[in-house]
Protein backbone atom coordinates (compact mmCIF):
# COMPACT_ATOMS: atom_id res chain seq x y z
CA UNK A 1 0.00 0.00 0.00
CA UNK A 2 2.88 2.53 1.03
CA UNK A 3 5.01 1.73 -1.68
CA UNK A 4 2.15 2.87 -3.95
CA UNK A 5 1.42 5.64 -2.22
CA UNK A 6 5.07 6.55 -2.96
CA UNK A 7 5.02 5.76 -5.97
CA UNK A 8 2.09 7.53 -7.80
CA UNK A 9 3.52 10.37 -5.53
CA UNK A 10 6.97 10.24 -7.27
CA UNK A 11 5.30 9.82 -10.77
CA UNK A 12 3.02 13.15 -10.09
CA UNK A 13 6.57 14.71 -9.02
CA UNK A 14 8.11 14.43 -12.00
CA UNK A 15 6.21 15.88 -14.30
CA UNK A 16 6.14 19.30 -15.54
CA UNK A 17 2.68 19.50 -16.69
CA UNK A 18 1.09 21.29 -13.84
CA UNK A 19 -2.24 23.12 -13.73
CA UNK A 20 -2.41 26.09 -11.67
CA UNK A 21 -4.56 25.17 -8.38
CA UNK A 22 -6.34 28.82 -8.40
CA UNK A 23 -6.00 30.19 -12.26
CA UNK A 24 -6.17 33.59 -13.18
CA UNK A 25 -9.60 33.45 -14.78
CA UNK A 26 -10.92 33.22 -11.41
CA UNK A 27 -10.16 33.21 -7.77
CA UNK A 28 -13.69 31.83 -7.05
CA UNK A 29 -13.63 28.99 -9.15
CA UNK A 30 -10.78 27.12 -8.78
CA UNK A 31 -12.09 24.81 -11.43
CA UNK A 32 -11.11 26.96 -14.38
CA UNK A 33 -8.46 26.58 -16.52
CA UNK A 34 -6.49 29.37 -17.74
CA UNK A 35 -5.90 28.86 -21.83
CA UNK A 36 -2.32 28.54 -23.22
CA UNK A 37 -2.72 32.01 -25.55
CA UNK A 38 -0.26 31.86 -28.41
CA UNK A 39 -0.54 36.58 -28.33
CA UNK A 40 2.42 36.56 -30.05
CA UNK A 41 1.09 34.95 -33.50
CA UNK A 42 -1.52 38.23 -33.66
CA UNK A 43 0.96 40.62 -33.94
CA UNK A 44 -0.31 42.45 -37.24
CA UNK A 45 2.07 41.84 -40.30
CA UNK A 46 1.53 45.39 -40.49
CA UNK A 47 2.06 47.37 -37.81
CA UNK A 48 5.71 48.77 -36.98
CA UNK A 49 6.81 48.43 -33.38
CA UNK A 50 9.33 50.61 -31.22
CA UNK A 51 10.07 49.38 -27.69
CA UNK A 52 10.13 51.64 -24.36
CA UNK A 53 10.72 50.98 -20.52
CA UNK A 54 8.14 51.21 -17.81
CA UNK A 55 9.23 50.54 -14.03
CA UNK A 56 6.86 48.30 -11.97
CA UNK A 57 6.75 47.52 -8.42
CA UNK A 58 7.04 43.90 -6.62
CA UNK A 59 6.23 42.78 -3.59
CA UNK A 60 7.69 39.84 -2.34
CA UNK A 61 7.62 37.42 0.90
CA UNK A 62 8.05 34.46 1.87
CA UNK A 63 6.47 33.01 5.75
CA UNK A 64 7.02 29.63 7.41
CA UNK A 65 3.63 29.37 9.04
CA UNK A 66 4.50 25.95 10.72
CA UNK A 67 1.15 24.38 9.66
CA UNK A 68 -1.08 26.42 11.53
CA UNK A 69 -4.08 27.39 9.39
CA UNK A 70 -4.85 31.33 9.34
CA UNK A 71 -7.90 32.94 11.63
CA UNK A 72 -10.79 34.16 9.56
CA UNK A 73 -9.82 37.75 10.83
CA UNK A 74 -6.18 37.63 10.40
CA UNK A 75 -4.98 40.98 9.23
CA UNK A 76 -2.45 40.42 6.85
CA UNK A 77 -1.86 44.17 6.52
CA UNK A 78 1.00 44.44 8.66
CA UNK A 79 2.71 42.06 5.98
CA UNK A 80 1.42 43.46 2.62
CA UNK A 81 1.65 47.39 3.89
CA UNK A 82 -0.79 48.08 1.06
CA UNK A 83 -1.56 51.96 2.39
CA UNK A 84 2.53 53.31 2.67
CA UNK A 85 3.92 51.18 -0.42
CA UNK A 86 1.56 49.85 -2.52
CA UNK A 87 3.18 47.67 -5.52
CA UNK A 88 2.14 46.32 -9.01
CA UNK A 89 2.76 42.97 -8.50
CA UNK A 90 2.45 41.19 -5.37
CA UNK A 91 4.29 37.41 -4.52
CA UNK A 92 3.31 35.50 -1.57
CA UNK A 93 4.95 32.18 -0.99
CA UNK A 94 4.56 30.24 2.25
CA UNK A 95 5.86 26.89 3.69
CA UNK A 96 4.35 24.54 5.91
CA UNK A 97 1.10 25.59 5.20
CA UNK A 98 -0.31 21.95 6.23
CA UNK A 99 1.90 19.86 8.88
CA UNK A 100 4.40 18.18 7.07
CA UNK A 101 2.91 14.75 8.40
CA UNK A 102 3.20 11.39 6.07
CA UNK A 103 -0.34 11.57 5.30
CA UNK A 104 0.31 15.12 3.97
CA UNK A 105 3.70 14.68 2.07
CA UNK A 106 1.69 11.25 0.65
CA UNK A 107 -1.82 11.91 0.16
CA UNK A 108 -3.36 14.61 -1.66
CA UNK A 109 -2.61 17.88 -1.06
CA UNK A 110 -5.01 19.70 1.24
CA UNK A 111 -6.34 22.66 -0.83
CA UNK A 112 -8.64 24.00 1.67
CA UNK A 113 -6.06 26.15 3.51
CA UNK A 114 -4.26 27.69 0.44
CA UNK A 115 -8.02 28.53 -0.56
CA UNK A 116 -8.46 30.43 2.82
CA UNK A 117 -4.91 32.09 2.42
CA UNK A 118 -5.96 33.59 -1.50
CA UNK A 119 -9.27 34.75 0.16
CA UNK A 120 -6.94 36.72 3.17
CA UNK A 121 -4.90 38.41 0.43
CA UNK A 122 -7.79 39.30 -1.78
CA UNK A 123 -9.72 41.01 1.21
CA UNK A 124 -6.55 42.80 2.41
CA UNK A 125 -5.08 43.71 -1.41
CA UNK A 126 -8.59 45.05 -2.13
CA UNK A 127 -9.85 46.59 1.01
CA UNK A 128 -11.37 50.13 0.05
CA UNK A 129 -11.50 51.65 3.33
CA UNK A 130 -12.55 55.58 3.54
CA UNK A 131 -8.67 56.67 3.76
CA UNK A 132 -7.67 54.04 0.93
CA UNK A 133 -10.61 56.33 -1.42
CA UNK A 134 -9.40 59.40 -0.26
CA UNK A 135 -5.45 58.79 -1.45
CA UNK A 136 -6.85 56.94 -4.31
CA UNK A 137 -8.15 60.07 -6.18
CA UNK A 138 -4.68 60.95 -6.69
CA UNK A 139 -3.42 57.63 -7.28
CA UNK A 140 -4.82 55.15 -9.97
CA UNK A 141 -2.54 52.20 -8.42
CA UNK A 142 -4.90 52.09 -5.56
CA UNK A 143 -7.98 52.16 -7.93
CA UNK A 144 -7.10 48.76 -9.55
CA UNK A 145 -8.32 45.45 -8.32
CA UNK A 146 -5.59 43.21 -7.69
CA UNK A 147 -6.41 39.75 -9.16
CA UNK A 148 -4.59 36.54 -8.61
CA UNK A 149 -2.66 35.63 -11.55
CA UNK A 150 -1.45 32.25 -10.76
CA UNK A 151 -1.06 29.97 -6.83
CA UNK A 152 0.04 26.79 -6.53
CA UNK A 153 0.63 24.46 -3.99
CA UNK A 154 3.01 21.23 -3.41
CA UNK A 155 2.70 19.50 0.13
CA UNK A 156 3.52 22.37 2.45
CA UNK A 157 4.91 24.80 -0.17
CA UNK A 158 2.64 27.44 -1.71
CA UNK A 159 3.35 30.44 -3.69
CA UNK A 160 0.22 32.97 -4.85
CA UNK A 161 1.02 35.79 -7.19
CA UNK A 162 -1.46 38.80 -7.85
CA UNK A 163 -1.03 41.62 -10.14
CA UNK A 164 -2.89 45.20 -10.68
CA UNK A 165 -6.09 44.44 -12.60
CA UNK A 166 -4.83 46.47 -15.60
CA UNK A 167 -1.78 44.47 -16.02
CA UNK A 168 -3.45 41.86 -15.82
CA UNK A 169 -4.39 41.26 -20.02
CA UNK A 170 -0.36 41.82 -20.53
CA UNK A 171 0.73 38.99 -19.08
CA UNK A 172 1.25 36.12 -21.18
CA UNK A 173 3.08 31.82 -20.68
CA UNK A 174 2.19 31.89 -17.37
CA UNK A 175 3.56 27.85 -16.15
CA UNK A 176 4.45 26.68 -12.91
CA UNK A 177 7.05 23.48 -11.95
CA UNK A 178 7.33 21.92 -8.91
CA UNK A 179 10.92 20.04 -7.76
CA UNK A 180 10.59 17.47 -4.80
CA UNK A 181 13.87 17.04 -2.83
CA UNK A 182 12.37 15.70 0.65
CA UNK A 183 11.78 12.12 1.21
CA UNK A 184 14.44 10.00 -0.79
CA UNK A 185 15.19 12.79 -2.21
CA UNK A 186 11.72 13.33 -4.57
CA UNK A 187 9.40 13.89 -2.34
CA UNK A 188 7.35 17.42 -1.63
CA UNK A 189 7.89 18.06 2.05
CA UNK A 190 10.91 19.75 0.81
CA UNK A 191 11.48 21.28 -2.65
CA UNK A 192 10.32 24.50 -4.49
CA UNK A 193 7.76 25.60 -6.87
CA UNK A 194 8.45 27.96 -9.46
CA UNK A 195 6.32 30.10 -11.46
CA UNK A 196 7.09 31.88 -14.62
CA UNK A 197 5.54 34.32 -16.74
CA UNK A 198 5.96 37.03 -19.00
CA UNK A 199 5.19 40.78 -18.29
CA UNK A 200 4.78 42.74 -21.93
CA UNK A 201 8.27 41.95 -23.52
CA UNK A 202 10.32 41.03 -20.18
CA UNK A 203 10.14 37.24 -18.32
CA UNK A 204 9.87 36.68 -14.63
CA UNK A 205 10.26 33.66 -12.37
CA UNK A 206 9.70 33.05 -8.84
CA UNK A 207 10.79 30.63 -6.83
CA UNK A 208 9.53 29.50 -3.40
CA UNK A 209 11.75 26.86 -1.51
CA UNK A 210 11.96 25.27 1.45
CA UNK A 211 15.25 23.23 1.96
CA UNK A 212 16.81 20.61 4.18
CA UNK A 213 16.56 21.22 7.87
CA UNK A 214 19.07 20.85 10.65
CA UNK A 215 21.49 22.77 12.11
CA UNK A 216 24.49 19.86 12.70
CA UNK A 217 28.58 21.29 10.97
CA UNK A 218 27.47 20.01 7.58
CA UNK A 219 23.70 20.24 7.33
CA UNK A 220 24.97 23.25 5.01
CA UNK A 221 25.86 20.59 2.10
CA UNK A 222 22.39 19.12 2.05
CA UNK A 223 21.11 22.45 1.47
CA UNK A 224 23.27 23.33 -1.29
CA UNK A 225 22.53 20.11 -2.84
CA UNK A 226 18.80 21.13 -2.79
CA UNK A 227 19.41 24.06 -4.32
CA UNK A 228 21.64 22.46 -7.12
CA UNK A 229 18.43 20.17 -7.43
CA UNK A 230 16.42 22.80 -7.95
CA UNK A 231 17.86 24.60 -10.30
CA UNK A 232 18.81 21.92 -12.90
CA UNK A 233 15.68 20.23 -12.28
CA UNK A 234 12.90 22.52 -13.07
CA UNK A 235 11.69 23.20 -16.59
CA UNK A 236 9.39 25.00 -18.25
CA UNK A 237 7.47 24.54 -21.80
CA UNK A 238 9.22 27.28 -24.25
CA UNK A 239 6.04 27.55 -25.95
CA UNK A 240 4.95 28.15 -29.83
CA UNK A 241 8.35 30.65 -29.86
CA UNK A 242 11.79 30.23 -28.70
CA UNK A 243 11.59 33.52 -26.51
CA UNK A 244 10.38 31.99 -23.17
CA UNK A 245 13.15 30.72 -21.43
CA UNK A 246 13.07 26.76 -20.34
CA UNK A 247 14.93 27.65 -16.91
CA UNK A 248 15.08 29.19 -14.02
CA UNK A 249 18.12 31.17 -14.41
CA UNK A 250 17.86 32.10 -18.07
CA UNK A 251 14.79 34.41 -17.21
CA UNK A 252 15.46 38.22 -17.27
CA UNK A 253 13.75 39.16 -13.38
CA UNK A 254 14.26 35.93 -10.87
CA UNK A 255 13.56 35.88 -7.05
CA UNK A 256 14.20 33.00 -4.82
CA UNK A 257 12.34 33.49 -1.43
CA UNK A 258 11.76 30.81 1.23
CA UNK A 259 12.39 28.74 4.16
CA UNK A 260 16.19 28.04 3.26
CA UNK A 261 17.14 26.92 6.37
CA UNK A 262 20.96 27.99 6.58
CA UNK A 263 22.13 28.77 9.91
CA UNK A 264 25.05 29.93 12.14
CA UNK A 265 28.16 28.57 12.51
CA UNK A 266 28.54 29.50 15.64
CA UNK A 267 28.04 27.84 19.13
CA UNK A 268 24.12 28.13 20.85
CA UNK A 269 25.72 30.21 23.60
CA UNK A 270 27.45 32.75 20.92
CA UNK A 271 24.69 33.23 19.03
CA UNK A 272 21.65 33.94 21.67
CA UNK A 273 24.32 36.52 22.78
CA UNK A 274 25.32 38.21 20.04
CA UNK A 275 21.23 38.45 19.65
CA UNK A 276 20.76 39.83 22.65
CA UNK A 277 22.98 42.64 22.09
CA UNK A 278 21.75 43.29 18.66
CA UNK A 279 25.13 42.74 17.36
CA UNK A 280 23.60 41.77 13.19
CA UNK A 281 27.02 41.99 11.76
CA UNK A 282 28.95 39.98 13.91
CA UNK A 283 26.40 36.78 13.45
CA UNK A 284 26.64 37.89 9.62
CA UNK A 285 29.88 37.14 9.62
CA UNK A 286 28.98 34.01 10.35
CA UNK A 287 26.16 33.03 8.26
CA UNK A 288 26.15 29.78 5.80
CA UNK A 289 23.93 31.66 3.51
CA UNK A 290 26.16 34.48 3.40
CA UNK A 291 28.91 32.44 2.66
CA UNK A 292 27.81 30.59 0.21
CA UNK A 293 26.88 34.07 -1.76
CA UNK A 294 30.61 35.06 -1.33
CA UNK A 295 32.10 31.57 -2.67
CA UNK A 296 29.98 31.25 -6.04
CA UNK A 297 29.35 27.74 -5.50
CA UNK A 298 25.62 26.81 -5.51
CA UNK A 299 24.49 30.07 -5.66
CA UNK A 300 27.20 31.43 -7.82
CA UNK A 301 25.49 34.92 -9.13
CA UNK A 302 23.10 35.63 -6.68
CA UNK A 303 22.10 38.76 -4.69
CA UNK A 304 20.85 39.71 -0.83
CA UNK A 305 20.61 43.17 0.47
CA UNK A 306 21.72 43.93 3.53
CA UNK A 307 19.99 42.21 6.88
CA UNK A 308 19.25 44.93 9.86
CA UNK A 309 16.44 42.91 11.86
CA UNK A 310 16.76 40.33 14.23
CA UNK A 311 16.86 36.37 13.25
CA UNK A 312 13.46 34.94 12.60
CA UNK A 313 13.84 31.50 13.19
CA UNK A 314 12.85 29.66 15.87
CA UNK A 315 10.57 31.50 18.32
CA UNK A 316 7.83 30.19 20.92
CA UNK A 317 4.67 30.39 18.80
CA UNK A 318 2.70 33.44 19.81
CA UNK A 319 5.54 35.01 21.70
CA UNK A 320 8.23 36.99 21.54
CA UNK A 321 11.25 34.62 22.69
CA UNK A 322 13.08 32.54 21.03
CA UNK A 323 12.88 29.00 21.31
CA UNK A 324 15.35 27.68 24.01
CA UNK A 325 14.92 30.61 26.49
CA UNK A 326 12.22 29.12 29.10
CA UNK A 327 14.17 27.50 32.15
CA UNK A 328 10.64 25.91 32.75
CA UNK A 329 10.76 23.69 29.95
CA UNK A 330 13.63 20.87 30.37
CA UNK A 331 14.73 18.60 28.00
CA UNK A 332 14.53 20.97 24.79
CA UNK A 333 16.09 20.78 21.68
CA UNK A 334 18.68 23.44 21.11
CA UNK A 335 17.69 25.74 18.11
CA UNK A 336 19.96 28.57 17.83
CA UNK A 337 18.26 32.07 16.23
CA UNK A 338 18.46 32.16 12.70
CA UNK A 339 17.68 33.88 9.83
CA UNK A 340 15.80 30.87 7.91
CA UNK A 341 13.61 32.80 5.87
CA UNK A 342 15.46 34.70 3.16
CA UNK A 343 15.04 36.51 -0.20
CA UNK A 344 17.63 36.38 -2.89
CA UNK A 345 17.46 37.74 -6.49
CA UNK A 346 19.88 36.65 -9.37
CA UNK A 347 21.45 38.90 -12.87
CA UNK A 348 20.60 42.56 -13.51
CA UNK A 349 17.69 44.55 -13.75
CA UNK A 350 16.18 44.25 -9.98
CA UNK A 351 16.72 46.87 -7.33
CA UNK A 352 15.92 46.18 -4.04
CA UNK A 353 14.48 48.95 -1.92
CA UNK A 354 13.04 47.44 1.19
CA UNK A 355 14.42 44.33 3.27
CA UNK A 356 12.69 43.78 6.63
CA UNK A 357 10.54 41.45 8.47
CA UNK A 358 7.13 41.52 10.11
CA UNK A 359 5.66 40.43 13.61
CA UNK A 360 3.24 38.38 13.34
CA UNK A 361 3.57 35.77 16.01
CA UNK A 362 1.09 32.84 13.90
CA UNK A 363 4.25 30.34 13.64
CA UNK A 364 7.96 29.64 15.01
CA UNK A 365 8.78 31.60 12.17
CA UNK A 366 8.47 35.79 11.44
CA UNK A 367 7.66 36.80 7.70
CA UNK A 368 10.21 38.15 6.02
CA UNK A 369 9.45 40.83 2.99
CA UNK A 370 11.33 43.05 0.07
CA UNK A 371 9.95 45.59 -2.24
CA UNK A 372 11.69 45.76 -5.79
CA UNK A 373 11.42 47.80 -8.73
CA UNK A 374 12.05 46.90 -12.15
CA UNK A 375 12.10 48.05 -15.89
CA UNK A 376 9.64 46.19 -17.84
CA UNK A 377 10.20 46.62 -22.14
CA UNK A 378 6.82 47.24 -23.64
CA UNK A 379 6.06 47.57 -27.01
CA UNK A 380 4.12 50.75 -28.68
CA UNK A 381 2.76 51.44 -32.27
CA UNK A 382 4.53 54.05 -33.70
CA UNK A 383 0.53 55.64 -33.55
CA UNK A 384 0.23 55.45 -29.91
CA UNK A 385 0.76 53.10 -27.28
CA UNK A 386 -0.82 49.96 -27.83
CA UNK A 387 -0.06 46.51 -27.25
CA UNK A 388 -0.22 44.04 -30.18
CA UNK A 389 -2.19 41.44 -28.40
CA UNK A 390 -5.28 43.59 -27.55
CA UNK A 391 -5.63 44.62 -30.89
CA UNK A 392 -9.08 44.88 -32.14
CA UNK A 393 -8.14 41.64 -34.37
CA UNK A 394 -7.20 39.38 -31.46
CA UNK A 395 -10.08 40.87 -29.34
CA UNK A 396 -12.84 39.73 -31.96
CA UNK A 397 -10.94 36.60 -32.43
CA UNK A 398 -11.41 35.75 -28.31
CA UNK A 399 -15.11 37.08 -28.59
CA UNK A 400 -15.92 34.21 -31.25
CA UNK A 401 -14.26 31.85 -29.72
CA UNK A 402 -14.67 29.20 -27.00
CA UNK A 403 -12.69 28.99 -24.16
CA UNK A 404 -11.85 25.08 -23.95
CA UNK A 405 -10.25 23.68 -20.47
CA UNK A 406 -7.42 21.67 -21.44
CA UNK A 407 -7.89 17.46 -20.48
CA UNK A 408 -4.08 17.48 -19.19
CA UNK A 409 -5.15 18.43 -15.63
CA UNK A 410 -2.78 16.83 -13.11
CA UNK A 411 -2.29 17.89 -9.64
CA UNK A 412 0.29 17.00 -6.95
Amino acid sequence: MWSRLVASRILRLSSNNFVADFPSMSLEDSSLEHPYLDLESKESETSVFTEKKETRKIFVSTWNVGGVAPADDLDMEDLLDTCNTPCDIYVLGFQEVVPLRTANVLGLDNKKVCKKWNCLIKKTLNRKTGGNRAAAKSSSLQLQEFRCLISKQMVGIFISIWVRGDLHPYVRNPNVSCVGCGIMGCLGNKGSVSIRFRLHETSFCFVCSHLASGGRVGDEKLRNSNVTDIFSRTSFPRGPTPRMPGKIIDHARVILLGDLNYRISLSDAETRSLVGENEWDLLMVNDQLKKELMDDQALEGWHEGAINFAPTYKYYPNSESYYGTDPGKKGEKKRAPAWCDRILWYGEGLKQHLYTRSESMLSDHRPVKAIFSCQVKVLQTVGGYRSFFLSERFENEITSSSLEIPNTRQSI
